[in-house]
């Protein structure tokens, strides 16, 4: 049995308890929170021990064997460093830190402390996600000529006023590291890494500090081009997600409000009776079993088995790095290689 315990009492917070509770061999047993109000809220729901601080809780329940940490993003490093000095494994929600330097300290704390880490990014499981990686592992694109990772969704206003942190650059960041580092996260999973970047970036719509819109041109160390586009400011609602890859055999296209559908799947190698049977098969459960479920599942099986999680505390710094190399070339306007960060 892998007894976990949660930091931060918010909104995400609710899906790991989901998650843990749906698991075999994982137990919740205590989650803290500075707010009190929010902390009784959760007790008294959830029928958990709750404490005010993360050495509190440590303290207080030896028997914890992982931390989740669902705080904002800016708080992440601190509560992850003090969790792995504890001999805690560690599951830090997205994205892993705000900088690299912060995303290097929480690696190398787990190396220090020889525990386990993951960085929450569940699209990874998603069943159209996962017939796209077996396209993309067994070549049947061929060459690739180029990948666009789109993001078009709604954040309204009321969204970012529930709480002083939100779209803040300190605590949250905008819609590239808060909405769109998922479909990121895939762009660099499936095509591999972003040798260059040239983007813009503006606050249009949204009164907040981080960006809400977001557009960039990659160039992929493997020679492809790529193109991003984020937006929180779709009127009125969220519209699409979207990821699609071509090349010199085979075009795919998965999409929808959420990128859970396939829209487009033609391969050379593929027969299109085999092709129209897949994608009827992804459209009778297009979201599969919950990304946060398989994220713990598969981390409960990484402590037990001795191995390394599927996503990895490096695999959490490459997408916060095409974020911040985003960042830094819209605002020097000027091609920015990633080598450097």
């Amino acid at each position: 049995m892998i007894r976990f315990a949660i930091v931060g009492c918010g909104h995400i917070a609710k899906k790991h308890i989901e998650a843990i509770r749906s698991i075999n061999h994982a137990e919740l047993v205590a989650f803290c929170d500075n707010n009190p109000a929010r902390l009784e809220e959760f007790k008294d729901t959830y029928k958990i021990k709750g404490y005010l601080s993360l050495e509190e809780m440590l303290e207080n329940e030896p028997q914890i064997d992982a931390v989740n940490i669902c705080v904002p993003s800016g708080l992440h490093a601190n509560l992850a460093i003090k969790a792995a000095s504890y001999g805690k494994h560690i599951i830090v929600e997205k994205p892993i830190a705000l900088t690299i330097e912060d995303a290097d300290s929480i690696i190398e704390a787990c190396e220090k402390n020889n525990v386990k880490l993951t960085v929450v990014h569940p699209n990874r499981f998603r069943p159209a996600v996962i017939a796209l990686k077996e396209a993309m592992d067994n070549n049947l694109f061929g060459k690739i000529s180029h990948a666009n990772a789109t993001v078009r969704w709604n954040r309204n206003q009321a969204y970012y006023d529930q709480a002083a942190w939100r779209g803040t650059k300190d605590m949250d960041g905008g819609v590239l590291m808060n909405q769109a580092i998922h479909n990121l996260d895939l762009l660099l999973w499936l095509v591999g890494p972003v040798e260059e970047v040239q983007a813009y970036t503006a606050t249009r719509l949204r009164n907040i500090e981080a960006e809400d819109v977001a557009v960039a041109t990659l160039i992929f160390s493997n020679g492809a081009l790529g193109v991003i586009e984020a937006a929180s400011t779709i009127y009125p609602k969220n519209y699409e997600e979207s990821l699609s890859i071509f090349g010199e055999t085979g075009s795919a296209v998965i999409g929808g409000t959420t990128a859970n559908w396939i829209k487009h799947w033609v391969f050379e190698e593929v027969d299109e009776t085999d092709a129209v049977a897949l994608i009827e098969k992804i459209n009778l459960d297009p979201y599969g079993i919950s990304g946060h479920q398989q994220i713990i599942t598969d981390f409960v099986e990484a402590i037990q088995q001795n191995r390394s999680p599927k996503v990895t505390g490096e695999d959490g710094k490459n997408a916060l790095k095409l974020v911040l190399a985003i960042y830094e070339a819209s605002e020097r306007k000027k091609p920015v290689k990633l080598k450097h960060l």
